[in-house]
């Protein structure tokens, strides 16, 4: 059976989420293409709400500033919604700098796609947690500037059904992230809090597919527009979201609360140089302004993420943090990683991400 996607009220929710005060992630309008990098230029691959040119909102423009204060101007800026988006658009052309998700960054790293970074050229490098640096530090090489992180919780609507994790993954009425590595959410329904999700046996994937296979006419969403959607129609009852969107839905008077778990998945968004940038003046430039705290701070806040580094946490930044928990809530979350993640694939220890794509595929098809 085909999966579903929620479209009805689109328009409406979205301006709802517009007038909830943290605006949700927009399209960004792409300054005209011009000259290369060693012209003082930059080309930008990111996500929609990562670095905003005002033209959603004309008070949400800090890449003007850096153009302005750095000298250097951004030729080009392409935006996009899911991690999926990104990979496609970096296998048409290159970029100066790209802002990667585990996933991708490890791709890119391995098929020297970007170039390791030196940190003493980035001057909020240090600032950012230090378990957010060794997420992209490998083989003693830095190759990522953290930038923004979340996590998932699954959210229900306490009106219609109670609280129950594995309910919520056998429900139709549930959407789940479109991705891969959401079957590590479902090992840790599946099989509680212990293990490494990303660090999966063959066993325990197929335990945790098994638990997913139960409802084959779920939503599956890229863009959380559609959870949204689904909670405001009442199409929904459990959804994977985070706890930017909880937060909307509340303020919105829906019933939605988050379902209690011991640990969770979560990500980190870190900004990569480009492995064929042989000027990479404006490229620093660029990861040291977004290493600083008032460029994360107004990313996060207009993202509905938390910053990396936690000087951000002030201002319009700090219901963010608040939300996220800082740095209390790390230890209960399993950052995600490319499975296998430290087990070897090649002796049967872990299964690889490519046998996490297959079984995904075939779930969703």
């Amino acid at each position: 059976m085909k999966r579903r996607r929620t479209n009805a009220m689109a328009l409406a929710v979205t301006a709802l989420v517009a007038g909830m005060g943290a605006a949700a992630p927009t399209p960004t309008p792409t300054p005209t293409p011009s000259a290369t990098q060693s012209d003082g230029t930059l080309q930008i691959l990111t996500y929609r709400g990562y670095a905003e040119y005002g033209g959603v909102s004309p008070k949400v423009n800090w890449m003007s500033s850096f153009e302005k204060e750095t000298g250097c101007r951004v030729a080009r800026q392409d935006s996009v919604q899911s991690a999926q988006e990104m990979a496609a658009r970096i296998k048409e052309r290159p970029y100066d700098v790209v802002s990667a998700g585990p996933v991708l960054a490890s791709e890119l790293i391995e098929d020297k796609q970007v170039q390791a970074i030196d940190p003493a050229k980035v001057a909020g490098y240090k600032d950012v947690d230090e378990r957010f640096r060794d997420m992209v530090t490998v083989s003693g090489k830095v190759y990522g500037v953290p930038y923004l992180w979340g996590f998932h919780e699954f959210i229900y609507d306490s009106s219609r059904v109670k609280g129950d994790l594995r309910q919520a993954f056998a429900s139709d009425r549930v959407a789940l992230r479109d991705s891969p590595l959401t079957i590590a959410d479902a090992a840790l329904a599946e099989g509680g809090s212990s293990g490494d999700p990303f660090e999966l046996s063959k066993e325990r994937l197929d335990r945790a597919v098994a638990l997913l296979d139960q409802a084959r006419n779920r939503t599956y969403w890229s863009n959380p527009i559609d959870l949204v959607t689904g909670f405001a129609t009442g199409s929904l009852d459990y959804a994977q979201a985070t706890p930017y969107y909880r937060l909307l839905l509340e303020k919105a008077g829906k019933p939605v609360r988050a379902l209690p778990t011991r640990k969770t998945t979560g990500w980190v968004d870190s900004w990569m140089l480009g492995a064929n940038v042989s000027d990479t003046t404006c490229a620093y430039r660029w990861l040291n302004w977004v290493s600083a705290p008032e460029a994360q701070r107004d990313a996060a806040a207009w993202a509905g993420l938390a910053p990396a580094n936690d000087k951000a946490c002030k201002g319009r930044a700090r219901p963010m943090c608040d939300l996220y928990g800082r740095g209390k809530k790390l230890d209960r979350i399993a950052f995600a990683v490319r499975p296998p993640g430290g087990c070897r694939a090649d002796d049967g220890e872990c299964t690889d991400y490519a046998a996490w794509t297959e079984r995904w595929r075939q779930l969703s098809e």
